[in-house]
């Protein structure tokens, strides 16, 4: 195993690879970026409160950030395994429901935040 230090510029260089690989190979991914510029304009148009900024960009996080790791646990998944295994399929399942509970949850929490707006707006 390699055990070479990297250097900081290093580093971003092999986050920025491993964000543009996610971005190019997963479809879920793509579509919550998409999602979550939407989100983002919408909320300009919107009188929002630093407090719900704050709550949307985490939560924004929260679900690009589930995916990239559901993506890496899928790729090691198949690294390991070749065929198939129900162990394997397990593993697999658990962490796309991980993406799933997050994106649910994200949802939910925009209904509370926008919802209102969008009443008071008509």
């Amino acid at each position: 195993m390699n055990h070479k230090k990297y250097t900081l510029k290093e580093s971003f260089k092999f986050a920025f690879e491993g964000f543009l690989y996610a971005i190019q190979t997963q479809r879920n991914l793509r579509f919550q970026l998409i999602v979550a510029v939407i989100v983002l304009t919408a909320s300009t148009l919107l009188p929002m409160q630093n407090i719900e900024w704050a709550i949307i960009f985490l939560l924004i996080s929260l679900v690009i950030v589930a995916e990239i790791l559901n993506t890496a646990i899928e790729k090691t998944i198949d690294m390991i395994e070749d065929r198939y295994d129900p162990v394997a399929k397990t593993v697999k399942d658990l962490s796309a429901a991980a993406v799933l509970f997050i994106a649910m949850m994200a949802v939910v929490v925009g209904v509370i935040i926008y919802l209102p707006k969008f009443i008071a707006l008509f």
